[in-house]
């Protein structure tokens, strides 16, 4: 009778450590797609910025059209292909921002310095949210790959989170520039 009620008190805490698993794995899910949607925020204010800065007039016309030709293709983007989109608007904003005298040749135009810290601060915020992100990610593999949750299954059907990659940083990598307030670099 003694070996049935241990036996019973093992399967039940087995089963509660088991259920406080797969809870916890939920949770990481749930996190890990409210960190994408975040993501997925940041990079659609990024290029809606990058869209007034292009229809602003504060470039010139052909940087303009290269700006907003990126900035459309990020929107636009097939999932496949939405990190080389974000690269590409990224590596054209620095562009645009590392020609010679652009900063110079900007001061004292209305509009100008606001427009181009809010691009800063959208360009920070997807480099912060993809870390976000990816952190995420890295902890969710890291629980999926744990015995307990390969062995009982309790990830379900769900495939493996990927992670983000794209070129953030609106400074070039490698260069000596020091990074404006707020504008990030590269960071892997």
């Amino acid at each position: 009778m003694t070996r049935i009620i241990v036996i019973i008190a093992v399967a039940l805490l087995v089963g509660v450590y088991i259920s406080w698993r797969a809870g916890r794995l939920d949770r990481m899910h749930t996190r890990l797609d409210t960190a994408r949607a975040a993501l997925d925020a940041a990079l659609l204010r990024r290029s809606s910025v990058a869209l007034e800065l292009a229809s602003s007039g504060l470039l010139d016309p052909a940087t303009s059209l290269l700006v907003a030709g990126a900035a459309h293709d990020a929107r636009t983007a097939a999932p496949g292909d939405q990190e080389l989109a974000e690269s590409d608007l990224t590596r054209t904003l620095r562009a645009a921002f590392g020609q010679p005298d652009f900063r110079a040749s900007l001061a004292g135009r209305a509009g100008a310095a606001e427009l181009l810290a809010e691009t800063e601060a959208a360009a920070h915020q997807v480099f912060l949210a993809r870390r976000f992100y990816n952190s995420a990610v890295t902890t969710t593999r890291t629980a999926r790959r744990r015995w307990l949750v390969r062995l009982f299954r309790l990830a379900g059907s769900a495939g493996p989170p990927q992670f983000f990659e794209i070129d953030d940083s609106l400074v070039a990598p490698g260069s000596d520039e020091a990074a404006p307030p707020g504008v990030s670099r590269l960071a892997g």
